[in-house]
C-alpha cells in the first residue's frame, strides 16, 4: 500500500467513529465576577446559576524513543478473572497498549471510538490490551469491581487488565490517560515501540470531531510494513493518580 492511499483510507477508516456525536463537551464558562477596589463582591443576580469550572490535570505523554521493547507483564483482567501476559500476543504482528481508567474526562470523551477503532484492527490482526494503573485510594471508581462494569457497558473488544502495584506503568514509563503505544514486530523478534501518540486531534473542550486519524493511519503503516509518514502527536490527558 503506497503512503498515499494509506492517508487515504485512514481518514475514512474511522467512518464508524463519525457517529460520535453525543461525546461530552465543556462549557465556555463566563467571565468571572471581579470584586470592586475596596468593597465586598457583590453576589450574583437573583435567580442567574453560576457555571461550575471543570478541572482536569492536563498532562502530556513524555518521550520514549522508536524501538522501545514492549516490557513483560502479568496482570489480572477483573471482568473474566483470567490472567494476561504479553507472550498471549505473540501471534500478533503488532500490539496496541493503552492505559486509560474510568474517571479521566479525556477517556471518557474518546471511549467509545476506541471500542470501534480497535474493533476494527483487531479484524486485521491487530492485538490490544488496555490497562489501568490508577490509585483507587483517590479514585475508587477506577477499581476492578467498576473495570468490569465498563469493560461490559462499552463492550470492549480487548481485555481491560488491573495494575493495583503500578509497576506496568512504571515499566512503560505511562504518565497519562488515555495513553497509546503501537508496538509491532517481524516474525519471532521482540514487540518493539512503533508509536507513541495521540489517538487523534479531538479534545473535550476543543469541539473538534473524533477520527481516530491519528493512531489509525499509525496502525495501518504498522500492519503492511511501511514507516510512519508523519511526525507523532502527545498523548494528552489526565495523570495517572500514582500511590502515595
Amino acid at each position: 500500500m503506497s503512503l498515499a492511499a494509506a492517508g487515504a483510507r485512514a481518514s475514512l477508516l474511522p467512518s464508524p467513529l463519525a457517529a460520535s456525536s453525543s461525546l461530552p463537551r465543556l462549557l465556555a464558562l463566563p467571565p468571572r465576577h471581579r470584586r470592586p477596589h475596596g468593597s465586598l463582591a457583590s453576589p450574583p443576580a437573583a435567580g442567574r446559576r453560576r457555571r461550575l469550572r471543570v478541572r482536569m490535570a492536563r498532562t502530556e505523554s513524555t518521550g520514549v524513543a522508536v524501538g522501545f521493547r514492549a516490557p513483560e507483564f502479568e496482570l489480572p483482567e477483573p471482568l473474566t478473572g483470567k490472567l494476561w501476559t504479553l507472550d498471549d500476543f505473540e501471534g500478533n504482528p503488532a500490539l496496541l497498549v493503552m492505559f486509560i481508567c474510568n474517571h479521566c474526562p479525556f477517556v471518557k470523551h474518546l471511549k467509545k471510538d476506541i471500542a470501534k477503532l480497535t474493533s476494527f484492527y483487531m479484524e486485521k490482526g491487530l492485538g490490544a490490551v488496555a490497562i489501568s494503573s490508577n490509585s483507587i485510594r483517590t479514585h475508587p471508581q477506577d477499581g476492578p469491581e467498576c473495570m468490569a462494569e465498563e469493560a461490559k457497558l462499552f463492550k470492549y473488544p480487548f481485555p481491560y487488565l488491573y495494575d493495583e502495584s503500578q509497576e506496568v506503568a512504571k515499566a512503560f514509563r505511562a504518565v497519562c490517560t488515555p495513553e497509546f503505544y503501537l508496538f509491532k514486530k517481524d516474525g519471532r523478534r521482540f514487540f518493539e515501540l512503533f508509536y507513541h501518540g495521540q489517538f487523534d486531534d479531538s479534545r473535550p473542550s476543543n469541539n473538534v470531531p473524533v477520527t481516530g486519524r491519528d493512531l489509525s493511519r499509525a496502525i495501518d503503516c504498522a500492519l503492511s510494513g511501511q514507516e510512519l509518514p508523519f511526525v507523532e502527536k502527545p498523548c494528552v490527558g489526565c495523570s495517572i493518580k500514582w500511590h502515595p
